[in-house]
């Protein structure tokens, strides 16, 4: 049996990435190429993965930007439509836009020629109805291969049937304290066609991933959030990096402990309980 080598920056172990990446940060504009949003990429690196972020609930790209600047610097390039943010906005139409902003950016060329992604290692990264949004573009593109949802919300058409469609490995975060769209992220787990992992983010709400304040998140009540922040750019960096490069060294890890979240079982039967008339009004609102 071949001698592993032993971790290092270049070879991360799951606890690695609990700090920044080695990469330096570069930051670009989609709208030249004709789709507005935001790409953020490692300064040079060859067969890059890349990851299309969907952004929540009348939340704008740029809400994400140390998220974005997070994953990047682990090696990912990181593209944001900035589309469909209206109040009753099309979430097929934002989850074909992930997918046509994955491509733009797999055959374009970033940085003068020195950042080239790889079309064979795409993912998706998706909050609230974002979330329900990635899951819509990784059923329906078979060249997604890693899928993460962070407090993800139920969309028309529906993202918890569109999970059974996807074999694609997949991790999904849900708040304790989110009132909005409490099991929906769960029920996506419960009906995931191909591996997946559940998590609960301590004390998180349905917006807490959008970064910093905005007129918008004040009148719904909604607070930025630390915890899931910071519990996002952990798991998301290293799902995306085990599943989407070269990096069987973390293969068991991908159930280590991050503080502030708890191991679920999807299939736990408390975790979705019967759909009401008032959930039915806030996924259509959402």
């Amino acid at each position: 049996m071949a001698k592993q080598a032993p971790p290092s920056i270049n070879r991360p172990t799951f606890e690695y990435f609990t700090y920044k990446g080695p990469h330096r940060v570069a930051v670009g504009d989609l709208a030249p190429a004709g789709l507005p949003g935001l790409v953020f990429t490692p300064s040079s690196g060859r067969r890059l993965p890349i990851v299309a972020l969907g952004h929540g609930w009348l939340q704008s790209a740029d809400k994400y930007a140390d998220t974005m600047r997070y994953l990047a610097s682990w090696g990912i390039i990181v593209v944001a439509p900035n589309t469909h943010r209206s109040l009753f906005s099309s979430h097929q139409g934002l989850a074909l836009n992930l997918s046509r902003a994955l491509r733009m950016v797999a055959y374009g060329e970033l940085g003068g020629g020195r950042v080239r992604g790889d079309l064979r290692r795409l993912g998706v990264l998706g909050h609230s109805t974002g979330g329900g949004a990635a899951v819509l573009a990784a059923a329906k593109d078979p060249q997604i291969r890693a899928v993460v949802t962070v407090t993800a919300a139920e969309t028309r058409p529906s993202a918890v049937e569109a999970a059974g469609r996807v074999d694609a490995p997949s991790l999904h975060l849900i708040g304790a304290q989110d009132d909005w769209a409490e099991s929906d992220g769960a029920r996506i787990a419960q009906s995931w066609g191909g591996p997946t992992q559940l998590r609960r983010v301590k004390g998180s709400g349905h917006l807490g991933l959008a970064e910093g304040s905005s007129l918008v998140n004040n009148i719904l009540g909604a607070d930025s959030d630390k915890k899931v922040q910071h519990a996002t750019r952990i798991l998301a960096s290293a799902f995306f990096i085990r599943h989407l490069t070269d990096a069987p060294q973390l293969a068991d890890q991908m159930e280590s402990k991050v503080s502030g979240t708890k191991l679920l079982d999807p299939n736990d039967p408390d975790l979705t309980p019967p759909v009401d008339a008032g959930d039915l009004v806030t996924a259509a609102m959402l």
